[in-house]
């Protein structure tokens, strides 16, 4: 029997839809689930990084506007800012999903030796993860008995793993998703600060932030079906209070001379 990882719920719906039987599955709406769930997943992923984009940002510019009125200073700050913070969160991700992905073969490989030594006790092991989704333990054995016949392993992921072999998590797509988002909302602060006049540069920062803010966290509520009211107060008032610290900071600094 499999241990390599937490039993999870994954997709019995392509081997019950080929039984054809009362009570399977569809496969094509399990899969168009799947997809769904998966864009959903990339796109919090790109909302959340474009909402640490913008705080961080906004936090580094506002707090080195407390402390010089330089045009070139809060440029090179912002940019110093933007393509650190975006090199990090792109290494960060890379080195994540790596590690899943790393996870993922490695369960694969596990149960490819599990299925080569003990077929009859895997084939007991789906019947039961069938009959545990709703199928008569008939009906479960059915379907196992197809699948494994059709493609064991993929079964096994599915079923067993919730992962399909075919699309394993790519450490790539997730860094470059995560430095493209994270640049995104580090720029609208960036350019707040440096293109209004003097006067208008910390008004239209904060302004601009808020807006964003706010945006981004109605956007990550609707995502996950959660209230967006709280969801955008938070955000908004956590970035708030970034930028008021960091104002302070810098301003305190500045007036030392430091």
């Amino acid at each position: 029997m499999s241990d390599h990882l937490p039993e999870r719920d994954g997709r019995a719906g392509r081997g019950a839809d080929d039984a054809g039987r009362p009570g399977a599955m569809d496969g094509h709406e399990e899969a168009h689930g799947a997809g769904l769930g998966g864009r959903l997943n990339w796109l919090r992923a790109a909302v959340l990084g474009a909402n640490d984009g913008v705080v961080s940002t906004a936090g580094l510019v506002v707090g080195v506007a407390g402390a010089t009125g330089s045009r070139s200073a809060l440029l090179t700050a912002g940019l110093a800012g933007l393509l650190a913070g975006s090199m990090s969160m792109a290494a960060g991700e890379y080195v994540s999903v790596s590690t899943q992905r790393d996870s993922e073969k490695a369960a694969l490989a596990q149960e490819k030796r599990e299925l080569a030594g003990e077929p009859q006790a895997e084939l007991v092991e789906l019947t039961g993860m069938l009959e545990g989704k709703g199928l008569t333990p008939e009906l479960a054995r059915e379907v196992a008995e197809q699948l494994t016949a059709h493609d064991a392993l993929r079964a096994h992921a599915e079923v067993e793993l919730g992962i399909d072999p075919d699309e394993l998590t790519n450490p790539w797509h997730a860094a470059g998703a995560s430095f493209l988002a994270f640049t995104a909302g580090a720029l609208l602060p960036l350019l707040a600060i440096v293109l209004p006049p003097a006067a208008l540069r910390l008004p239209v920062t904060v302004v601009a932030v808020l807006a964003a803010l706010a945006l981004c966290g109605w956007a990550s509520a609707r995502l996950g079906s959660a209230p967006a009211g709280r969801a955008v107060l938070r955000n908004a008032g956590g970035g708030a209070l970034a930028m008021a610290v960091t104002y302070v900071a810098g301003t305190l600094l500045g007036a030392a001379g430091i």
